[in-house]
């Protein structure tokens, strides 16, 4: 069996204090490391004027963690800058944000080429590789140009814009468009990987008759569909394990009976955060038999601080709470509850399952996992209700269950806020078992499975046959010199 090499921007090394938390990516690389083993490679979080070489190793159980520093510039220009400042805002639609420098187009690059100067000293010719996010687009082109032949695949955790957005990207071949020296690039919905293919005609290629491909040159794509999942059955355990430890317990108390509403985002402008506030105002303006009744818990950790539209909209969020709490609040009721902590994922699982809503409302999400772990969290004999946005990549899976906004109508999202919180029992039920039977369908161990078989190599009596275990799997076929040699499919 070959050996899967997982390469992301951040790696969680377990023993290390202070380290990145189990977030979605980390949750993701685990499902596909912790059976089979291999090598997780990435940068350590660590920023030095003198980086070694080589990969810091170490190794814990079957897997082997190894790390690489930055210098202060390849930090500033290829994390903050390129990646953060343009990648992000692009992918997520939001071309009025990006703030593009050639300098930091340079230090993407450079960093990325670094990447594969490291990452060469530890692969073997039959590894399989397989890249995550947007931090590294370009890694499999700067591999192929060291004669690297592995089988190699990419997965976007966020979004995929169209077209149109993507070309509007300076220099987008040398980023975007460099995904073309993947086998396998994976995406989180149909509708990402769509605008992908589109992308690809637009730059000379040509479908196949059957609608499968996209013929151009000389190496093939398979593009596919991967929901991300979460661990189900375990985070559910962990949600009714919760209800017992001390923060769960504070909470509930401090309720005094009174309903709750919860959101957990990261402060980032693509969760929508503000347009939630407005609404849960309206809500509070408009419907004013539910004051004293209910209380929203809006936990919100700060990230990227050093970003300045982050330090603006924390600036405007913060405002905005205080506003919300100074109209309505009296001395015994806070209707909102902004804090900008992180707890534990087994605090905010109990969170979760005390809830009576949950609200989920980006503007634009990859996926957002933290609607299906509010689902999995939930008591089955009493579940409380996902409100979630049209535009977060789970409502393609939990639409037949969540209440369906349009984060940007803020009197659609308002209507929606006593309907979830006067929802009858049956219908929570039918609809929390509609959502479960999804995630316990489609968990985080099939979705690693799905992906690496899908990009491993092909059975040796069919050289030029790829395992298609997802009906939502496409194949592209890509030109260009460094694809010379390998033959199209049907050549």
């Amino acid at each position: 069996m070959s050996r899967i090499v997982v390469i992301s921007n951040r790696v969680a090394v377990p023993e290390r204090a202070g380290g990145p938390s189990a977030g979605g990516l980390a949750v993701a690389v685990n499902a596909a490391l912790k059976d089979r083993g291999g090598i997780w490679f990435g940068w350590s979080g660590r920023i030095t004027e003198e980086p070694s070489d080589a990969p810091q190793v170490t190794r814990h159980g079957a897997v082997t963690y190894a790390v690489v520093d930055l210098k202060p510039d390849d930090y500033q220009e290829y994390y903050n800058g390129f990646a953060n400042r343009v990648l992000w805002p692009v992918l997520h639609y939001r071309l009025d944000l990006t703030e593009f420098y050639r300098s930091d187009l340079s230090g993407y690059i450079r960093v990325n080429r670094m990447f594969a100067d490291r990452l060469e000293k530890i692969i073997r010719p039959d590894d399989v590789l397989w890249v995550h996010d947007y931090h590294m687009m370009p890694l499999a082109k700067y591999l192929r140009e060291r004669g690297h032949a592995n089988r190699i695949g990419f997965f976007l955790h966020i979004p995929m814009p169209p077209a149109d957005i993507i070309q509007a990207l300076p220099q987008h071949g040398a980023t975007v468009g460099a995904l073309a020296h993947y086998d396998l690039v994976g995406f989180q919905t149909e509708g990402d990987r769509d605008n992908f293919s589109g992308y690809l005609e637009t730059r000379g290629g040509q479908m196949t008759p059957d609608g499968t491909g996209c013929d151009i040159g000389g190496r093939r794509v398979q593009l596919g569909a991967f929901p991300v999942a979460i661990e189900t059955a375990a985070f559910a355990r962990r949600a009714r394990h919760a209800s017992r430890t001390r923060p769960v317990k504070a909470l509930r108390e401090s309720l005094m009976g009174r309903k709750l509403i919860i959101g957990v985002d990261r402060l980032d402008y693509s969760k929508g955060i503000p347009n939630r506030l407005d609404a849960y105002e309206h809500f509070l303006r408009t419907v004013p038999q539910w004051h004293d009744k209910v209380s929203y818990v809006q936990i919100t950790p700060k990230s990227r601080t050093d970003v300045p539209e982050y330090q603006e909209m924390d600036r405007y969020v913060s405002h905005k709470a205080g506003q919300i709490n100074g109209a309505y609040s009296d001395v015994t009721w806070t209707p909102l509850r902004y804090v900008n902590r992180t707890y534990s994922r087994s605090v905010l699982a109990g969170f979760y399952r005390m809830a009576d809503v949950a609200l989920v409302t980006p503007l634009r999400d990859g996926m957002n996992l933290v609607a299906k772990e509010f689902v999995a969290a939930q008591d089955p004999a009493d579940p409380g209700v996902l409100v979630l946005s049209q535009f977060a990549g789970a409502a393609a899976e939990l639409a037949t269950g969540a209440l369906i906004v349009n984060p940007h109508d803020t009197e659609g999202m308002a209507a929606a806020l006593p309907r979830a919180l006067e929802m009858p029992l049956g219908e929570r039920r039918e609809r929390y078992a509609r959502m479960m039977r999804v995630l316990e369908t489609r968990d985080i161990d099939r979705w690693a499975e799905d992906f690496i078989a899908a990009l491993s190599p092909p059975p040796a009596r069919d050289p030029l046959h790829i395992p298609l275990p997802r009906a939502a799997l496409r194949s592209v076929h890509l030109p260009g010199a460094w694809g010379r040699g390998l033959a199209p499919r049907g050549a």
